[in-house]
């Protein structure tokens, strides 16, 4: 499960709007928009989350969900700790280094 807020939250960490999170989940923009839009948990059609859940997770995010060993048990969303210098497939880098 994931909730709007945490769709948001990963489209920031990763610095994507919500037409690039559409094209890498191999979704329709409003779709994303309507997902976006859920008062809570995401609701959708099953096929279109689990592509933006694979998506998010080839892209380096960590969907945290309540109740998830945390201190404070909240809901969440964090970058994995294993990413490559270059970015995932699709986005910029997000070395440190110059850009070129």
């Amino acid at each position: 499960m994931i909730t709007a807020a945490q769709m948001r939250a990963a489209r920031a960490l990763l610095g994507i709007d919500q037409r690039q999170l559409a094209e890498l989940a191999g979704v329709s923009v409003p779709t994303i928009q309507r997902m976006e839009a859920s008062p809570d948990v995401v609701r959708g059609n099953v096929d279109s989350l689990m592509r933006l859940l694979a998506a998010l997770s080839e892209a380096g995010i960590e969907v945290i969900n309540e109740g998830a060993v945390s201190p404070d048990g909240g809901r969440g969303v964090r970058l994995k700790t294993k990413r490559s210098e270059s970015g995932a497939p699709g986005l910029p880098g997000r070395g440190t280094g110059p850009r070129s």
